[in-house]
């Protein structure tokens, strides 16, 4: 999508500070960090809400998260703990409609977000 930020960011006609990648996803750091670990998982296809996915993308939405592991082990939050999450719209608080995992760690976080 040619007006989506994390396209944008993918085509790196963006800068972002990644933190992993692969030929299906692509990790960075939030702008605007909520935790002392803050990562933004997307997959390098566009796919607006959770609402948008259909059963071909379960392996990909299964990516992002073996890669949310992957970084919580080397940023050294996975036996602390961390929270993986995605939004789905704006009433849940989706500011970008390309669909994104945020990894968040390295302080407690509480329960119920939000």
């Amino acid at each position: 999508m040619s007006d989506c930020l994390f396209c944008k960011i993918i085509n790196g006609e963006i800068p972002g500070e990644i933190v992993y990648q692969d030929d299906d996803v692509l990790a960075f750091r939030d702008i605007n960090p909520q935790a002392p670990l803050h990562v933004l998982v997307i997959p390098r296809k566009h796919i607006p809400t959770i609402n948008d996915l259909d059963s071909g993308d379960a392996e990909l939405v299964g990516k992002m998260y073996l890669a949310a592991k992957k970084i919580a082990a080397e940023e050294g939050v996975a036996e602390a703990g961390y929270r993986a999450l995605m939004n789905c719209n704006a009433g849940a608080g989706q500011t970008v409609f390309h669909i994104h995992l945020h990894v968040l760690g390295g302080r407690s976080l509480g329960w119920p977000p939000g």
